[in-house]
């Protein structure tokens, strides 16, 4: 049974996955990370470069000076039977020179890289964490709120190994390969050719292994995303699953994304580690090589021309004369060039899986912001004898500060809070309408309920007034001002929102309140929470309105959470409020004290209030009936049960025609 479902699950899986996803312009990604390091690290790139270039120099130097030490000081003593090693040591403590610099520069580029990386990956994070606030709703309902935080936490990863480890790789074997190959060439040709013909093999083994290795990688980070996004998911909905008994088919759901990246990575991977086995043997094969010939030359240098073998002196004639010194440092170059080869090709993954992480990460940056075309601003106000003035002072009041670029004047319409529906009509894309023709006109200080069946469209006409989405047609107007002509942040600015599901941050009562006004003091917030009657119950928390919060406030019940929310509006003072089933999670005893709080909050002010316990929204000034995107019905609580439609029925519970009957 188990392997039935194992097979269940490949099939569903391999089904899934289709054609394996491509970097889109790898060089442009390339060159846009490069110029982001640049950007802010230039100078601190061309030391890294420096030390790169000192190091692979000094080992140069030093296993060319090998030759010397061996042909110049080391042979000659064989010979002598009083040998001098004051030399001997003069060229050694050289060479240990050599090195010693080469380890110097290298540690200074390791120490430089790291402040880079670092550095660059936090201004990475910021810049996509400011873009991410900029962007509209539309994209975070729109995309998995996992798969965002995975871009956060794996691709930005990947980018760390690469910019911290690939890229220095990188360029160290490049300066390496061009600096050793000339060193080669200059010792003995002909075995440069042997050694160049392997690296050759070796690349083209690589370059199979790569392109397949690399098409996984991306892969993996696409599958490592929806994995992400999953199990972020089922987290957050982890009361619904056990409540439904939804565990095995939650865990089948898992399995099928959690085998695809298996599959994904397991083809990443293997193909990644053929290479470095690959390549090692070849190198072995290429070092055994020169070797071989290396050292009949260095033994045919010895010989007589009369005691030399014929093999030999054509040896000799093709490859030509080598020392002893020569071979050595040809040998140890034989290694060090086929050996950055492999490093090369083993960073290739590395970079592949950067690239795909990069990928994402740009993505997110190149979103669409919200557009912001507005220049009316809400701004305290004095209001008097007629006259509208700017204060620079809380006062209490508002106004719309409206300049008029064409007559260069400033004119301030009083914040009423009239809000004033013209044939709307919307829908989340074009093709597919949800709001149709939507009418209506809230007068200062009005109480306008909202009801409907679920999908009707109540709380899209609410993130309309606060321009969470814009409209197709008709107008929407916020004291007679089209509210596209208002600053989004002033306008939202202007409007109290306690939403139905209710969001706390980490950190206290006391800052979890004050989210609503960051320059609220102590008075003002305890204040708040006695208007939405939430003072009694934060006073029995442990440390009172100093207790942390944490997990969205899971140690709270969902009714405290709720009052905090209210609490959090209130402190505000918003001069419109948009309560959308603002008290359907408190139970019926506590409502009748939040009601209580709420009527206080909104007096004076515009509200609008979403609710399916019609019994919270009796005493509303207009209650608009919608389905289906229209409003069906609008008047007072008495004016539509005496109409006996559709209100009489959401209310009663009775059909129309029984009652009419």
């Amino acid at each position: 049974m188990a392997d039935e479902k194992v097979k269940e699950v490949k099939l569903g899986r391999g089904h899934r996955m289709g054609p394996r996803p491509k970097i889109k312009n790898p060089g442009k990604i390339f060159a846009r990370l490069f110029s982001l390091l640049f950007r802010y690290y230039g100078p601190q790139m061309l030391l890294v470069g420096v030390c790169i270039v000192v190091s692979v120099l000094a080992g140069v130097q030093g296993t060319l000076f090998t030759r010397t030490l061996i042909d110049e000081y080391i042979t000659p003593m064989t010979t002598q039977p009083s040998p001098d090693y004051g030399p001997l040591a003069g060229a050694i403590l050289r060479v240990a020179c050599f090195y010693a610099l080469g380890v110097a520069a290298s540690y200074i580029q390791s120490l430089t890289m790291v402040f880079v990386t670092q550095g660059t990956l936090n201004r990475l994070r910021v810049m996509l964490f400011k873009h991410m606030e900029s962007l509209p709703i539309k994209y975070f309902d729109t995309h998995a709120h996992g798969d965002i935080m995975s871009i956060y936490t794996n691709d930005i990863d990947t980018l760390r190994q690469m910019i911290s480890q690939s890229v220095p790789q990188l360029l160290n074997s490049a300066i390496t390969i061009v600096s050793v190959l000339i060193s080669m060439i200059l010792l003995n040709i002909p075995l440069t050719v042997v050694t160049v013909l392997m690296v050759a093999i070796m690349l083209f083994a690589s370059g199979m292994a790569t392109r397949a290795s690399g098409r996984n990688f991306i892969a993996q980070q696409k599958n490592l995303g929806a994995v992400n996004g999953y199990i972020e998911e089922m987290i957050t909905g982890q009361k619904v699953v056990k409540v439904f008994c939804h565990e095995q088919e939650s865990m089948e759901g898992f399995n099928r994304l959690n085998e695809a990246l298996f599959e994904s990575a397991f083809k990443a991977q293997t193909f990644s580690g053929f290479l470095g086995p690959i390549n090692a043997q070849l190198g072995n094969v290429s070092y055994v090589l020169c070797a071989l010939f290396g050292g009949a030359l260095a033994l045919t240098s010895d010989m007589t021309a009369g005691k030399t073998a014929a093999f030999f002196l054509a040896l000799v004639q093709l490859f030509g004369v080598l020392s002893v010194g020569s071979l050595a440092s040809f040998l140890t170059f034989n290694k060090n060039f086929s050996m950055p080869i492999n490093q090369i090709s083993m960073q290739f993954n590395s970079i592949i899986m950067a690239l795909a992480g990069a990928d994402r990460v740009f993505k997110l940056m190149d979103e669409e912001p919200e557009k912001d075309d507005g220049y009316v601003t809400l701004v305290d106000a004095e209001i008097g004898d007629g006259e509208v003035r700017e204060a620079d002072h809380h006062t209490g009041r508002w106004a719309w500060k409206h300049y008029h670029k064409a007559e260069n004047t400033t004119t301030y319409v009083p914040q009423e809070g009239d809000i004033t529906f013209l044939g709307v009509d919307f829908g989340y894309t074009d093709d597919k309408m949800v709001l149709h023709d939507i009418r209506l006109h809230a007068l200062p200080g009005q109480k306008i309920a909202l009801v409907g069946s679920t999908g009707a469209g109540k709380t899209t006409i609410t993130n309309l007034i606060n321009r969470f989405y814009d409209i197709q047609d008709g107008k929407i107007r916020y004291d007679n001002i089209n509210v596209n002509k208002i600053k989004k942040a002033d306008l939202r600015h202007s409007l109290g929102m306690v939403l139905q599901d209710t969001h706390l941050f980490t950190g206290t009562v006391r800052e979890n309140i004050r989210y609503g006004k960051l320059d609220a003091t102590d008075e003002e917030i305890e204040a708040a929470a006695k208007l939405a009657n939430a003072d009694g119950f934060i006073r029995r928390l442990p440390k009172g309105y100093d207790t942390m919060l944490t997990g969205d406030g899971a140690n709270l019940s969902q009714g405290q959470r709720q009052l905090l929310s209210i609490a959090r509006a209130a402190i505000a003072d918003p001069p419109c409020l948009i309560l959308d089933e603002a008290t359907s999670s408190i139970d019926t005893r506590t409502e009748k004290i939040v009601q209580d709080g709420m009527d206080k909050l909104m007096r004076g002010r515009t509200t609008f209030v979403i609710a399916h316990r019609l019994s919270t929204i009796r005493n509303s000034d207009c209650i608009l009936v919608m389905e289906q995107g229209r409003i069906i019905e609008s008047g007072t609580h008495e004016e539509l049960l005496a109409l006996k439609k559709k209100y009489y029925q959401l209310y009663t519970g009775n059909k129309p025609e029984e009652q009419a009957g």
